[in-house]
């Protein structure tokens, strides 16, 4: 018995020294757990975003796909303004940024490491114009910005693989590992393993209506957007681009009391 306390009492210390070197501020400040190495799921990203865009050949030529584009290319300059002026830039130095829609029905939109943007055409009935689509693109991006899904890969890392690093994982168990990733950047329909919690998509509400009124889109649309959402949430199957959001009473209460502070960067 003695010697099992003991064995836990060493796993507990373990872990928590893996938690402590393996922390890391976002952009917003919070410590963070990283497992994950940049390069690593750098590569990962970009293989995984090919084998999406594959298979799901994007839409070209059309108002909605040359819509996706302008706003993308508007706020990631927009991304890149804002973290200067806050000493973040390096954040996405080396971002390759792409801007891309697809045909699929699902509520949907998201971006990988490096700046692999995807809008599901399911969402685009929520999107009346430009503001409307940079309340969701920004959201998204602030998600990659803050290292969301990286955090989420490394909690999963420490859970099940007991703090094994990405790149070791990669080469002893690949499929598991894609798996993981989709998963924790909501490529796969099936998003229910690995869900945003309600701190990061809080923080993603927030830096995004800071990226998108940097960008010059009115930071106000994003009540109307996600009072939009909230009706559509009110369906037997939820969005996957709500995944375990926040209340959406609060999420809007939440969004207008950021709004003073958002419209300080808006300059139309």
């Amino acid at each position: 018995m003695k010697k099992l306390s003991f064995l836990f009492v060493m796993l507990g210390v373990i872990t928590s020294a893996v938690i402590f070197y393996a922390c890391k501020k976002n952009a917003n400040g919070r410590n963070t757990l990283s497992l994950v190495d940049d390069a690593t799921i750098t590569s990962l990203s970009g293989q995984q975003y090919s084998e999406f865009i594959t298979a799901n050949p994007p839409v070209v030529g059309t108002p909605e796909a040359e819509m996706v584009k302008r706003v993308g290319a508007k706020l990631t300059v927009a991304v890149q303004q804002y973290l200067s002026g806050i000493g973040k830039a390096d954040l996405v130095k080396d971002y390759q940024w792409e801007f891309n829609l697809v045909n699929n029905p699902e509520v949907n939109a998201w971006c990988l490491p490096g700046g692999k943007i995807v809008v599901y055409s399911g969402i685009l009935a929520l999107v009346a114009n430009d503001t409307d689509l940079a309340v969701v693109m920004g959201h998204e991006i602030a998600h990659a910005v803050l290292r969301h899904g990286n955090e989420r890969m490394s909690q999963q890392l420490l859970v099940q693989y007991g703090g094994t690093a990405l790149s070791v994982l990669l080469s002893s168990k690949p499929q598991e590992t894609q798996s993981l990733f989709n998963s924790a950047y909501g490529i796969s329909s099936t998003l229910g393993v690995l869900a945003y919690s309600r701190k990061h998509e809080s923080e993603s509400d927030e830096a995004g209506l800071y990226y998108m009124a940097v960008g010059s889109y009115n930071p106000n649309a994003a009540v109307g957007f996600w009072e939009r959402m909230k009706a559509v949430s009110g369906v037997s199957t939820t969005p996957g681009f709500l995944r375990t959001h926040p209340n959406d009473d609060e999420r809007i209460k939440d969004i207008k009391a950021l709004l003073p502070k958002a419209l300080t960067y808006y300059n139309p």
